[in-house]
């Protein structure tokens, strides 16, 4: 049985066609513990949704095996929520509606007093509950996105999978859902496994950043660890003297080493904010070593002098 609350091991997905198959990614190994938020970043093609999809029991691997809490994955389970980017809402129903849906399959044994109640509380949690009975038409998707989110989250799941969740938002709705997020996260404990293309709200959102080489036959090369403090906010956090050190290695992967074919089987673990604190540290310390032997060196010059 797995140590880890969510473990991947050798996971592979192949599309067959006319001439052959395609290995969008092979050897994908990951674990994830309870109560972490994991992002994963790479080129499109890399096959980042069909793990998200494999993770959901939404699709089978070739080979390979996921284990959630000591049980192998197989098929969807209310035990694990997605939130899609195109919200994925019943236009029939309202606001409330849609998320006591979600809710009265969890709890199938709960009064209509119980669900909505439940459901009005986690609606409230992403400053919903002056939309409780409007439908998705009368919403902006800013609102349509928080109520996918409301949904997922008081379902209660154990594993929370977000594809994408903010794309199609502006910068400013998407920064308070990410607020939002965090803070709803700080407070459930929540497990997420999460997809994006924006490095900066990896950041600010998670606790590892698991980084995947291109496709076909994609790989997840390195574990970023994101030791940052938290509670997090986005205007203080670029001030953190490893922000600009995890960043700049993001960038880097992305831009000049995400080609690369990795030469092991499990990510690579780095800590790109702990490397540039010990590599000050050790400038810092060698700085004064100079500054003591040039100053021992002029002193017993001096005194040659005399």
């Amino acid at each position: 049985m797995s140590q880890h609350f969510v473990s991947v091991e050798g996971l592979s997905r192949e599309f067959p066609h006319a001439s052959g198959h395609t290995t969008v990614f092979e050897d994908v190994n990951l674990n994830i513990e309870r109560g972490e938020f994991v992002c994963i970043i790479g080129h499109s093609g890399c096959g980042k949704s069909t793990i998200l999809n494999v993770l959901a029991g939404l699709d089978e691997p070739t080979s390979g095996v996921v284990i959630m809490d000591g049980k192998e994955v197989r098929g969807p389970s209310l035990d694990r929520g997605v939130v899609f980017q195109n919200y994925s809402l019943l236009p029939w129903l309202t606001t409330l509606q849609n998320v006591a849906f979600g809710v009265r399959a969890r709890h199938a044994d709960w009064s209509r007093e119980q669900v909505n109640a439940h459901s009005e509380r986690f609606l409230s949690m992403v400053g919903l509950s002056h939309a409780l009975h409007k439908k998705p038409a009368e919403l902006s998707g800013g609102m349509r996105q928080r109520v996918s989110i409301a949904r997922a989250f008081a379902t209660e799941p154990k594993l929370l999978l977000l594809d994408e969740p903010f794309g199609a938002l502006d910068a400013l709705t998407r920064g308070v859902i990410q607020d939002e997020l965090m803070q709803i996260c700080q407070h459930t404990g929540q497990t997420v496994f999460m997809i994006t293309h924006d490095v900066d709200e990896a950041i600010l959102l998670s606790d590892r950043i698991l980084l995947m080489s291109d496709g076909p036959n994609a790989q997840i090369a390195e574990s970023v660890r994101i030791s940052l403090p938290r509670p997090r906010n986005r205007a203080d956090i670029v001030n953190h003297p490893g922000y600009y050190a995890i960043r700049n290695h993001l960038i880097r992967f992305l831009v000049a080493r995400s080609h690369e074919r990795p030469n092991h089987r499990q990510p690579l673990d780095i800590d790109p904010a702990l490397d540039a604190s010990s590599s000050q540290a050790n400038n810092a310390t060698s700085s004064q070593v100079n500054s003591q032997h040039t100053t021992h060196n002029t002193t017993s010059r001096g005194n040659i002098s005399c």
